[in-house]
């Protein structure tokens, strides 16, 4: 149950850095704030590196299922 709760927690993470772009996306989109932008930019990198993270350990964890 402890392995299950961990890749629960990356999915809640994944979610929660979607969230918490919402007010740069606002600043960089409607306000043209550069700042933001940059925020924004290492959001995204942060979240396509923990995308790939989940999507590694669901492939992995579909190849155990089916040997």
């Amino acid at each position: 149950k402890r392995k299950r709760k961990l890749k629960m927690e990356k999915y809640e993470e994944l979610k929660s850095l979607v969230i918490s772009m919402g007010e740069d996306v606002v600043k960089f989109y409607e306000k043209g704030n550069k700042a933001a932008g940059v925020r924004l930019r290492k959001g995204l990198q942060d979240i396509k590196a923990l995308s790939q993270e989940i999507r590694l350990e669901v492939s992995n964890k579909n190849k155990t299922k089916e040997s």
